[in-house]
């Protein structure tokens, strides 16, 4: 039997009311698709990429798993937990259980750190709340999470403004790993770094998962990232996935044109290896009115009137490959 995944989550939406203030009262004129109908699993001890342009879902997708958004509809289960269920109806001790084991790394450290409170306070506030450490024993902890994203004890008596960013995302990381969790969203946590500090960052990631069989939802529109720490990738665009492979795969045989199109952003280091670059036309398309049948048929270079008539199935081409395209096989 295989083991059951640690994350699982299934036929996900999430939509946002357009109102429009009048006079008198507010009227609804729209919905914003943010997430249509999204499914994927993660494994323990395993990274899963979530990857697309911006505005695309990934964000929002992550902050509906972690119950920080109201889902419209579907379900996450997490260690066969009902997520949304636990939040929703459960007793407190049982959501902080749940709210220890899922955690967030968000993707700018100078506006997540509160500027006001010493790096002590930002990460023994999570002792606090969830009352799962002693008192006596809060400094200990905090100097040894400290160590663990390979930062000084003297750094606790620090505020945030004192240090770089690459120093300032060790501390997000640090104040999640405070709870010991099992699951992580790092939410583009490296964005805002310079290239160096990124690769010290995506180390430090990985480090610890291998040490604390931590699992990762890694959010990322950078690919090149996303093949360094990732096991499998999913590839979002408009609400819903198109494509999900494992990472070699994914980047050996892109069945579908907008991971042909992304992949190929990628810069290669070498400058004599000639790269074609795909260049998409137009603009991402308002989730508010997103096209009809397949999403991607206004940009696609390979669209025909299949495609702007019936919506693709999201089915397996390759063993653990599936993609979203009625002309996937032409690809393989």
């Amino acid at each position: 039997m295989m083991p059951q995944p640690l994350l699982q989550v299934q036929s996900l939406v999430k939509h946002f009311d357009v109102i429009e203030r009048g006079v008198v009262r507010r009227k609804k004129i729209g919905i914003v698709h943010a997430v249509d109908e999204i499914s994927f699993h993660i494994n323990r001890g395993e990274t899963v990429a979530l990857v697309g342009e911006s505005g695309c879902g990934k964000t929002t997708a992550a902050k509906v798993i972690l119950y920080l958004e109201d889902p419209t509809a579907g379900e996450v289960y997490f260690d066969g937990v009902n997520v949304f269920e636990t939040f929703e109806a459960g007793d407190k001790a049982t959501r902080l259980k749940l709210r220890r084991s899922m955690q967030m790394v968000f993707q700018n450290p100078y506006a997540s750190l509160d500027p006001r409170m010493t790096v002590y306070d930002i990460v023994s506030e999570a002792f606090l709340v969830h009352k799962h450490v002693p008192k006596e024993k809060w400094k200990d902890r905090v100097y040894e999470v400290l160590r663990m994203v390979n930062l000084e004890e003297y750094h606790a008596e620090r505020y945030p403004h004192e240090f770089s960013g690459g120093q300032r995302q060790r501390i997000s990381i640090a104040r999640a790993l405070a709870v010991e969790p099992s699951f992580i969203v790092c939410d583009e946590p490296v964005s805002s770094l310079d290239v160096s500090i990124r690769a010290q960052i995506l180390n430090l990631l990985t480090d610890l998962q291998k040490e604390h069989d931590i699992s990762y939802l890694y959010i990322s529109h950078d690919l090149s990232s996303v093949r360094q720490i990732s096991h499998r990738v999913a590839v979002m665009y408009l609400g819903q996935i198109v494509e999900e492979a494992n990472t070699d795969d994914l980047f050996a045989k892109k069945l579908h044109p907008y991971t042909q199109a992304l992949v190929s952003a990628v810069p290669i280091p070498d400058v004599e290896k000639k790269t074609m670059r795909i260049i998409l036309p137009g603009e991402v398309p308002s989730p508010i009115n997103p096209p009809p049948a397949c999403r991607f048929h206004p940009r696609c270079p390979y669209a025909r009137e299949l495609c702007k008539l019936k919506e693709p199935k999201f089915e397996e081409y390759l063993p653990g490959h599936l993609a979203a395209c009625h002309y996937a096989k032409d690809f393989i």
